[in-house]
């Protein structure tokens, strides 16, 4: 899949999103045929729309869903690839995606307006999914042990040079030497309640003294890594950039981050009706680790390779499906 195909998809999933109108989206990228994913009757000829949002585990993870639909014998149309969380969740709301992967920390925090996450991932998953049905009849299902939370990370001379390693230290080095705690985030972890709000609040950062960039995501992994730039960055705790730039984690110890494990989440009348998609995707979803997506992540971002590339490579790989 090209560039320019990438980059017409992202404006067709906009105009769409725009529009508010159900739309069919375009085709799967890659061909793909049935192996453990075998045909499923009930789902033969059905169109599905596959939505994701804007960044490369997103795009990833709405490829893995349009190839295992494809081989169960769907018509899936792909709508991956629409900017920002809203986007996706006003697209899913209006009924032009069916199905797509989600977080649960999203869901419960932005999505649904919460402020204080359960202190575990079956309990923050079962509390978004009965909320989200009552609320607004979205259905989240099969979910993941992938949990994609946010970090802040810095390099390890940094690490070295200030001896942080929690957030908490963070914290004071903020208060005691504001140069040395340069801070670099992303601009939707700036203004989430999950991201650099909620974060100052419970860790009592001095929001005058901090020496924060707004930079766009991709930006933050390689000038947190120099140094240069910011000295800490923030990040999600999957992006496959972290391993291959030695970045180090630190330690939420007042537990501020929700779990955001992947789920995937649907229409509650479109899953009733075709309870087959949960079927079929809920074994990849199973095998859907940390170290799986953190790896199908460095493949695209460091090594360049595309999404759907990946995806169905890994399909093929795990015995779901056969290329075409």
């Amino acid at each position: 899949m090209s560039l320019a195909w990438r980059a017409c998809a992202l404006v067709l999933g906009l105009t769409l999103v725009a529009a508010c109108g159900l739309q069919s989206g375009g085709v799967v990228p890659l061909r793909v045929g049935p192996a453990g994913i075998q045909r499923v009757p009930e789902l033969e000829g059905v169109r599905i729309t596959v939505g994701s949002k804007d960044f490369t585990e997103q795009n990833i993870l709405g490829y893995l869903i349009e190839f295992a639909l494809s081989a169960a014998g769907a018509d899936v149309r792909d709508m991956t690839n629409i900017q920002g969380s809203n986007s996706v969740r006003d697209a899913q709301l209006h009924g032009q995606i069916d199905v797509a992967y989600d977080y649960t920390g999203t869901g419960w925090i932005n999505y649904l307006g919460n402020e204080t996450a359960a202190p575990d991932e079956i309990g923050q998953f079962e509390a978004v999914r009965d909320a989200d049905r009552t609320e607004h009849g979205m259905a989240w299902t099969a979910m993941a042990p992938m949990n994609n939370t946010y970090a802040l990370v810095m390099s390890a001379r940094t690490a070295r040079e200030t001896g942080v390693r929690t957030l908490s230290d963070f914290a004071a080095l903020v208060g005691s030497d504001p140069a040395a705690a340069a801070l670099c985030v992303g601009t939707e972890f700036n203004a989430r309640p999950d991201g650099f709000p909620g974060l100052a609040r419970r860790y009592a950062i001095d929001t005058t003294a901090v020496r924060k960039q707004i930079v766009q995501d991709a930006v933050v992994y390689q000038a947190t890594a120099d140094s240069k730039q910011c000295r800490f960055g923030s990040v999600a705790a999957t992006d496959g950039r972290l391993p291959a730039l030695n970045l180090v984690l630190l330690q939420d110890d007042r537990g501020f981050f929700p779990k955001y494990n992947a789920a995937l989440v649907m229409r509650a009348d479109f899953a009733d009706e075709h309870p087959q998609v949960a079927t079929v995707m809920s074994p990849i979803s199973r095998r859907l680790t940390n170290d799986t997506i953190t790896e199908l992540n460095r493949q695209v971002d460091v090594d360049g390779r595309e999404p759907a590339d990946v995806a169905r490579d890994w399909m093929v790989a795990e015995g779901f499906v056969t290329a075409r």
